[in-house]
């Protein structure tokens, strides 16, 4: 089954408020190895995203996103405004003018937007970045897309491999961004732009699975 355009509005709302409970969790980790800002500036973020949604949900899945992109580059501070940005960005310029998705659609679009991120912010694999937790996502519903697996069942794989990236990041020693600074010390902690982009995928899982 695709997801339609009205469901991606539920997805976003839903991030949103996924968002607000994670706020601290989100921050503490990002006190660890970076500016303790990341839960603050993606709850802001977010928070704008809900007063412009009303004026863009009766539109196209690609410019409700590009929409997100434009809005999250404007309020949210620190790394991740200009990256979260591109994911949304990237992603609903693969998608203009759909009003619903197929599995390959999604896939299309997920990775244009790790590679916007790639792109952005020059880190890969095992940077200790969101990209530790985008890149197996993408490889997982490529995979699925393969396969012939359903929607559904993609979803979740892409969501385990998100997860799975985003816990391979504690014994990493970053490699860039601000925790990079703290050279061998930043080993031990989990990254906080891989953490929130795992509850993005997991947040799609919990929506669009029917």
């Amino acid at each position: 089954m695709p997801v339609t355009r009205d469901e991606v509005v539920l997805w976003i709302k839903a991030y949103s408020e996924v968002v607000v409970e994670n706020k601290d969790y989100l921050t503490d980790l990002d006190s660890a190895i970076g500016d303790a800002d990341h839960g603050i500036n993606m709850y802001r973020g977010f928070q704008a995203v809900l007063n412009k949604l009303p004026a863009v949900e009766d539109k196209d899945i690609g410019t409700i996103l590009k929409t997100v992109g434009m809005t999250l580059l404007s309020t949210v501070g620190g790394a991740a405004g200009p990256l979260y940005s591109t994911v949304f960005i990237q992603a609903g310029n693969k998608l203009k003018g759909k009003m619903e998705l197929s599995l390959s659609d999604w896939a299309v679009a997920l990775e244009a937007a790790t590679g916007g991120v790639v792109n952005l912010g020059k880190a890969v694999l095992n940077d200790k970045t969101m990209v530790d937790a985008l890149t197996p996502a993408v490889q997982a519903l490529n995979d699925a897309v393969k396969q012939g697996l359903s929607m559904n069942e993609a979803l979740k794989e892409s969501a385990n491999a998100a997860e799975k990236g985003m816990k391979a990041t504690i014994p990493l020693v970053a490699r860039k961004g601000r925790a990079s600074y703290l050279g061998e010390r930043s080993a031990g902690h989990q990254d906080p732009g891989a953490t929130s982009s795992f509850l993005l995928l997991d947040t799609a899982v919990n929506v669009w699975v029917k």
